[in-house]
């Protein structure tokens, strides 16, 4: 199989960007006090600078992410990864309208018309790494501390 040669920081970082704006879903991992370990896919929104999703208020992952404060993400396939590592915040149905619109129009999925309390989770990146190929492992950090590298 033909590698292609790395990409550089410039071209990971805008091709990340791209996946973060045009993907719908993720999988997005947590665990709970006692270490066990709960991974579901989700579908999201980027809103330039976190990603927004929705989940049932009493599900694991709900529990999970606001027990911990923080959770881990993974975007695309597996030779072509996004990691992100972030915090997370909560908004409750109704805090922001305009991001609801948005999730919505972006996943075709409206939490705001169920029975069920579901709450937004946003997961702002700390950390972000991007890979295709093992030639690409070394360098495939691009955020740090919540900044891009050069």
């Amino acid at each position: 199989m033909d590698v292609p040669p790395p990409r550089s920081r410039a071209q990971r970082k805008a091709d990340t960007l791209e996946r973060l704006r045009t993907d719908v879903d993720l999988w997005i991992a947590s665990a709970d006090a006692a270490g066990d370990v709960h991974l579901v896919p989700l579908s999201f929104v980027w809103d330039g600078t976190a990603l927004t999703i929705a989940t049932p208020r009493s599900s694991p992952t709900a529990r999970n992410l606001l027990r911990a404060g923080e959770a881990r993400v993974a975007l695309g396939p597996t030779r072509d990864v996004v990691l992100v590592d972030g915090a997370v915040d909560e908004l409750p149905i109704g805090t922001d309208p305009e991001l609801e619109d948005a999730h919505a129009a972006a996943t075709g999925f409206d939490p705001r018309t169920l029975a069920e309390e579901y709450t937004y989770l946003r997961v702002t990146p700390k950390m972000i790494r991007a890979w295709r190929e093992a030639n690409e492992l070394e360098g495939r950090l691009l955020m740090r501390d919540g900044r891009w590298l050069d």
